[in-house]
């Protein structure tokens, strides 16, 4: 993880605090309470812990990380035996919408920063917006956007229908953060979402 995304997690997250550094599993369910099967899995398969487990009206998202990415690992194969699944059987991620603002207006920046969860966004500040499916994606996203650019990340929603990253910095980073962000997804390998 790294530090900004970490510091994310840990600011919002009711569980175990990560730090930047840790391996980290996201898994996403439907229905949403077959979460609770996953966590009792993953944490009796190895020594992670978990930062969240959320169950909303459509999905379920559990959140587990260690020191060891081993111990992430281990955890997620011992919920994919149990479920009788592959890594291969993953929801490949699909990219809802992107939106890129320049100079963004100091009343809009003040409207998401009523909202936001992360750092602040500062007027004139480019502004990078993605929404993507199955919404746990969202913080590989997040994460790559991070390692690739000198960006702030204003706010990350793993949960729902579609997860949302804000990202904020200069035009240059923004867009260096998008492109790693896009790469990052169109990368992961899965099935098609069924409609």
């Amino acid at each position: 993880m790294q530090p900004q995304c970490a510091a994310h997690i840990a600011a919002t997250s009711p569980g175990d605090v990560p730090i930047a550094g840790m391996a980290e599993l996201y898994i996403e369910m439907a229905p949403g309470n077959e979460v609770f099967r996953a966590a009792d899995i993953a944490l009796k398969a190895s020594g992670v812990r978990p930062a969240l487990q959320i169950i909303e009206r459509e999905f379920g998202l559990l959140e587990i990380h260690s020191e060891q990415q081993a111990e992430v690992i281990a955890a997620g194969n011992a919920v994919l035996a149990e479920l009788g699944m592959s890594e291969s059987d993953r929801i490949k991620p699909a990219i809802a919408s992107t939106q890129f603002i320049t100079n963004v207006h100091p009343y809009q920046a003040q409207l998401l920063n009523k909202w936001r969860k992360g750092s602040m966004l500062m007027p004139g500040q480019s502004l990078f917006v993605m929404e993507c499916a199955p919404a746990a994606y969202i913080s590989v996203a997040a994460n790559e956007a991070e390692k690739a650019a000198n960006i702030t990340v204003i706010e990350l929603r793993a949960v729902g229908r579609f997860g949302r990253m804000f990202l904020s910095g200069n035009e240059s980073d923004v867009q260096a953060a998008r492109d790693a962000a896009v790469l990052a997804l169109e990368g992961i390998h899965g099935q098609e979402a069924k409609r």
